[in-house]
């Protein structure tokens, strides 16, 4: 007998329709489409448009409440002190001897600074014999050795570069010595262990762990070197950026005093941000928070 098999009808065929769906980019919610680094400069430049406009408007109105603002050059009036400046070569030379400045004093002052707090950090010997005089010179102001500077070294331009190796040098110095202090005793026991050398734990475990302190020191001695690098050059300098302030209240030109001193700010930021982004590169095996 044979059974004859009915056809099987095949199964409905599956929509060939593809919905397509739009996802946020990286960083990018559906409630936030702003993306983060556009976010980031607006955040950034609506506090600065807003003293700006502060700024206009009690000049502008000559408003005296307490503080004279009528005696306040206006923002136009600075504005077109600046323009003028960025036609003059001097504004630059100016510019480059402060950076020239900051950059070897604050390069030295690191150097010395990690070497020293390492050094004073790891050894108690070290620690015993150079940790007084680190605390018996730490509270002296830098500016205060501006006649010291003068008579030690032969030219103005070393011992403005002293007074900022001397500024910088002490906040990268301790926050060094706290940041070896703070590292994990387990790490340096489970290296013993593994067979590592002295050598070995304090360049490849105690120095990388101790980075994050130092860096947060390095933030510290640059604000700390442009303090007294400018207040240096208003008293001893022949050239700089606060030479050049100094110089134009002298003169009376009140639009380029405040043209010196938004430079110096904006130099300040700047040479901040550098190290706060090298910060970033060298501490980048850190976790980081999920925002």
């Amino acid at each position: 007998m044979t059974v004859s098999a009915e056809p099987i009808s095949a199964a409905p065929a599956a929509s060939t329709e593809t919905v397509t769906t739009t996802r946020p980019r990286s960083g990018q919610s559906l409630r936030n489409p702003v993306p983060p680094k556009l976010r980031a400069a607006l955040l950034t430049a609506v506090p600065l448009a807003a003293l700006v406009l502060l700024w206009y408007l009690l000049t502008t109105n000559q408003v005296v409440f307490w503080l004279r603002f009528d005696k306040v050059p206006t923002p136009g009036a600075v504005f077109e002190s600046f323009r003028a400046q960025l036609g003059t070569g001097s504004y630059y030379s100016n510019i480059l001897a402060s950076t020239r400045r900051i950059l070897v004093g604050f390069g030295l002052a690191t150097v010395a600074g990690v070497l020293i707090g390492m050094a004073i950090g790891r050894s108690a010997l070290v620690s015993a014999l150079v940790r007084p005089v680190v605390e018996v010179f730490r509270p002296i102001p830098a500016i205060a050795l501006v006649p010291l500077a003068i008579l030690l070294f032969p030219t103005g331009e070393q011992g403005i570069v002293f007074i900022t190796f001397f500024a910088a040098f002490f906040p990268v110095t301790v926050s060094t010595i706290h940041a070896m202090h703070a590292l994990p005793k387990v790490w340096e026991e489970a290296a013993r262990t593994l067979g590592a050398r002295r050598g070995t734990i304090l360049f490849q475990i105690a120095l990388p762990g101790a980075l994050p302190g130092i860096f947060s020191g390095l933030s510290v001695a640059m604000g700390v070197a442009w303090i007294c690098v400018i207040s240096a050059e208003m008293i001893s300098g022949q050239f700089g950026i606060g030479y050049f302030t100094w110089q134009s209240y002298g003169l009376l030109d009140y639009p380029s005093v405040v043209v010196g001193m938004l430079s110096i700010g904006v130099l300040g930021w700047a040479t901040a941000f550098l190290v706060e982004l090298v910060g970033r590169r060298v501490n980048r095996w850190l976790p980081r928070a999920v925002r």
